[in-house]
C-alpha cells in the first residue's frame, strides 16, 4: 500500500463524512421540525433553520478537510493550490454566512454573557 492511496481513501473517508453530516443533520432537523408542527409549538421554522445551518456548517468543515488533505498532500502543484484557494474562500464565506445567521453574531464574536446587556457597549 502507497502513501497517495493512504491519502486519496483519507481525503475520500472525510469527503463521505462531510455529505453524510449533512444528509444526516436535514433529516434530524426535518423530523424534529415535523414534531414540533404537529404538536403546535412556536417558533418550529427558526429552530428548523438553526439546526439545518449547524448540520450545514459541520459538513462544511469536513469538506473543506477533505479538499485540504487531497489536494496538498497528493497534488501539491501551483494550479490545485489555486483551486484549493478559491475552494476554501468560497466555503469559508458561506460558513461565516450561515454562523450569522445562525448564531446571530460572526465566529469572533463573544456571545453576551448573563449581566451584559445584548446591544453593544457604551463608554461612560
Amino acid at each position: 500500500m502507497d502513501f497517495h492511496y493512504f491519502i486519496e481513501t483519507a481525503g475520500s473517508v472525510v469527503d463521505l463524512a462531510g455529505v453524510a453530516a449533512i444528509v444526516a443533520g436535514a433529516a434530524v432537523a426535518s423530523v424534529l421540525a415535523a414534531r414540533g408542527l404537529l404538536q403546535r409549538r412556536e417558533k418550529v421554522y427558526e429552530v428548523y433553520r438553526q439546526q439545518l445551518g449547524r448540520a450545514i456548517l459541520l459538513g462544511l468543515e469536513l469538506l473543506v478537510a477533505a479538499d485540504i488533505i487531497r489536494t496538498v498532500a497528493v497534488t501539491p502543484t501551483f494550479e490545485s493550490l489555486g483551486v484549493l484557494a478559491v475552494i476554501v474562500l468560497i466555503r469559508t464565506f458561506l460558513s461565516y454566512s450561515l454562523q450569522l445567521e445562525v448564531t446571530g453574531r460572526l465566529p469572533w464574536q463573544r456571545a453576551p454573557g448573563p449581566a451584559e446587556p445584548a446591544g453593544p457597549k457604551q463608554a461612560l
